[in-house]
């Protein structure tokens, strides 16, 4: 269960709203959310409403399941994604039933196109109160495609303890600036310390609130997405570079080590929020707009990672709409890039320089294929294996190859899905 719900109205459409953004388009969430109807919301109408849309996308597979033996034909897909929030209400939010219902069928009674399905919303929704509380089964709660790969990468046991984290909110993770600063975090926000520099919050709120914010001690950032930028083990005499940069967390892992770095993002807007968050640590960094694929500069320096744009289906446990966005297709799509961008990384490492690769992808095309094929193509590159805990790398995330292969389960509390591999130029 969630936070307590607001009784009006104005806060389910605008989850309506939002959901349907989610499910449109990837990203259409965080579009949606920064100029549709939240806007006009108090903070805590937002709040329910951003809550509401991502319970329901995290129980989305097993919501469908459940209305499925229940509609005799598709309704339209604003009416199905009202029914969707309706259930997970009834199921999974902290809603009285009575409102759960209600407010589904007021909301769709007060749409010219939706008043003809107001009996088909309560009917539905009032049957499955009947039925009572589903079974949980991680299964249910992914496409059944991405299941069925994740099977096949990992095993069986190992794709369904990874779905079972699909459900669960995740606390937030803050990279700590000072290794000084991780007691007295730990005590002032009554936070737990990881391995590595990481400290993880159970409470919710505002984070620009939190002790330490304003002084810059700490960013936010998964425990996971925090180790690869650690394996490159960038100092102050050494020039850095980071590629796909935005949101600039490696960046300022980078920087905070006193090397002399340059990020470089094709998205100047993305960009923005780099330069904020470099202001905001008191840390300096050259920041660049442009193709990392194609960024026209000669220069080459001793630590280089590429972060590359992926399928994203590691990152679910905050963006559960990436499992609904991605489509089969995409893997392979991704896949070219990664290994031009790749190509692009090894011309800018300089001899005896380390470059990091890493992607937020579960999928072993997007890392492990890929590290395989660039070592074919790049003779004058060696693998590096990682230590066992390096970087704050839990054990059981160290391959045979010295990789990194980080899922969801593999840390108490859950973390982001990442490959990593450390790669050195002769």
């Amino acid at each position: 269960m969630t936070q307590a719900p607001s009784n009006d109205l104005a806060a389910r459409r605008a989850a309506l709203t939002l959901l349907d953004a989610a499910l449109e388009r990837r990203g259409g969430i965080d579009e949606a959310a920064a100029a549709g109807p939240l806007k006009s919301l108090d903070a805590r109408d937002r709040a329910f409403a951003r809550a509401l849309t991502l319970s329901t996308l995290r129980r989305l597979g097993a919501i469908d399941r459940l209305l499925a033996p229940k509609l005799n034909r598709e309704p339209p897909p604003r009416i199905r994604n009202l029914l969707r929030l309706g259930v997970a209400q009834l199921f999974w939010f902290d809603t009285p039933d009575h409102a759960a219902v209600s407010t589904s069928v007021d909301i769709a009674a007060a749409d010219k196109a939706g008043r003809a399905f107001k009996g088909l919303v309560n009917a539905v929704l009032r049957g499955l109160l009947r039925d009572g509380p589903p079974a949980d089964d991680p299964e249910a709660l992914c496409p059944p495609w991405l299941y069925a790969r994740w099977t096949n990468a990992w095993g069986p046991e190992a794709a369904r303890a990874i779905a079972a984290q699909i459900a669960g909110e995740p606390a937030t993770d803050l990279t700590v600036r000072e290794n000084g600063d991780i007691e007295l975090l730990t005590a002032q926000l009554e936070a737990t310390a990881l391995p590595g520099g990481t400290v993880r919050v159970t409470q919710r709120g505002d984070v620009a609130q939190w002790p330490g914010f304003a002084e810059g001690r700490w960013w936010v950032q998964d425990a996971a997405a925090a180790i690869p930028a650690r394996l490159l083990h960038a100092n102050a005499e050494q020039t850095a570079l980071d590629l796909c940069a935005a949101p600039g967390g490696k960046t300022l892992q980078l920087a905070v080590t006193g090397a002399r770095t340059v990020a470089v993002d094709r998205s100047e807007e993305r960009l923005k929020r780099v330069t904020e968050n470099l202001a905001r640590m008191g840390l300096t960094a050259e920041v660049i707009a442009a193709d990392a694929g194609r960024w026209d500069d000669e220069r080459t320096f001793d630590a280089v990672l590429l972060d590359a744009p992926c399928s994203a289906t590691g990152t679910f446990r905050r963006h559960p709409d990436v499992l609904w966005a991605a489509a089969p297709g995409d893997i392979a799509k991704l896949a070219a890039v990664q290994s031009r961008l790749l190509d692009s990384a090894a011309m800018r490492t300089a001899p005896g320089g380390r470059l990091v690769y890493c992607v937020c992808s579960l999928e072993p095309e997007e890392g492990e294929g890929q590290v395989r094929a660039f070592l074919n193509r790049h003779p004058e590159f060696s693998n590096e294996p990682c230590a066992e805990g390096e970087g704050g790398a839990p054990a059981a995330s160290l391959t045979r190859e010295g990789w990194l292969r980080l899922l969801p389960h593999q840390r108490e509390g859950g973390q982001d899905g990442f490959f990593a591999a450390r790669l050195k130029r002769n």
